[in-house]
């Protein structure tokens, strides 16, 4: 938060980990920083977005053909670790798209 630059943006989003915290969630420390860099910091949530999807699947396939973004995937092998798996995301264990191998 120290280094914002002035108007910055800042995004939350992907806090599937904490829906189940017990514990208090830690926020930013300096916070002030956004006032004196008259910042801004805003959630979104996917369905904010939803009258753009096409618009996204088409540019998204596009640099993935051409190679200019590769998805990070997390592979399960195996539908019997499907309860496990779910609980990744909660826990914050995984990395990228999370996919359960029907084998």
């Amino acid at each position: 938060m120290a280094r914002l630059r002035m108007r910055a943006r800042i995004i939350v989003c992907g806090a599937i980990s904490q829906y189940n915290n017990t514990t208090p969630i830690a926020g930013p420390k300096n916070y002030l920083s956004l006032l004196v860099n008259r910042a801004r910091m805003e959630g979104i949530v996917v369905f904010d977005w939803a009258d753009r999807y096409p618009e996204a699947i088409t540019a998204i396939a596009g640099w993935m053909r051409e190679g200019r973004y590769v998805s990070r995937e997390d592979i399960v092998p195996g539908i019997e670790q499907f309860p496990d798996t779910l609980l990744k995301l909660f826990r914050g264990e995984n990395f990228g798209k999370l996919i359960i191998e029907v084998v």
